[in-house]
Order: C-alpha cells, then sequence, then structure tokens
C-alpha cells in the first residue's frame, strides 16, 4: 500500500530571513501529517491521545520556499514495538524530496507516565493500513 500522505501550505509565516522555510517549520510539519494520520487513521484526535514524541530526527535534502507553494508529507510504518511506534517522513516538493524525517511516538499510561502497550485498536489500525 501506498505511504499515508498529506499536502501541507507553506504560509508566509514559515520563511526565515533567508527567504526558504525555517528547519524548524520541517518538524511542524511532520507534526502535522502525523496529527492527521491519527485522526483518518487511528479515528482519534491526538490532543486526547496519551502518546508522547520520544525522538525525532531531519536529515535536509533541498529547500522549500514560499513560492513552491505546497509540500507532501508521507508517513510510513517502520517499526511498531510493544509501546512505541517509529515513523519515517519524506517532505516532497513536486517530485524532489526536500527531507526526511524519523519520529518514534511512545504510548503512556496517563495516570503513572510510565510507557504502557498501545492500544489494540490503534495496533490494529496501523497493521491494517499497512498492510503489516
Amino acid at each position: 500500500m501506498a505511504p499515508y500522505t498529506v499536502d501541507i501550505d507553506v504560509r508566509f509565516r514559515d520563511i526565515d530571513a533567508l527567504g526558504h522555510v525555517n528547519n524548524a517549520v520541517y518538524a511542524t510539519y511532520v507534526e502535522q501529517a502525523r496529527t492527521r494520520y491519527f485522526r483518518d487513521v487511528l479515528d482519534m484526535d491526538i490532543s486526547k491521545s496519551s502518546s508522547v514524541l520520544a525522538s525525532l530526527s531531519i536529515d535536509f535534502r533541498r529547500p522549500i520556499e514560499l513560492t513552491d507553494g505546497d509540500v507532501t508529507v508521507t508517513v510510513e510504518l517502520a517499526d511498531l514495538g510493544r509501546s512505541s511506534a517509529t515513523m519515517t517522513h519524506e517532505i516532497r516538493v513536486g517530485d524532489a524530496v526536500a527531507a526526511e524525517a524519523e519520529a518514534t511516538i511512545v504510548s503512556l499510561d496517563p495516570d503513572t507516565g510510565e510507557p504502557m502497550p498501545i492500544p489494540e485498536a490503534h495496533r490494529t489500525a496501523m497493521e491494517s493500513y499497512h498492510e503489516l
């Protein structure tokens, strides 16, 4: 199956003094894709989730400019553990890869703050969507 994808507008506020999207905004693009993934694949509002971002790494490949209009961000599932999910992302402008990212999300017990197993409904939805 094709990866989950979202299109995100490049906004004027994303642009830094050098005329391209600021490096920190790439993380926001990945976050926006993850938020929509939770909504569309897991059928939940991420703000009501007890999951947290444990790590994020981004490799930059090319600048994004305001004139690019929008970017496409992919979400693929690289690893599904007991309490964590590692997702890989591409941020693309047309056919060009602007950045590659990897994010690990950990499911936490809301009462103790300790890692807990990913809820079975979410695990099943991710496995089904990504054909695992």
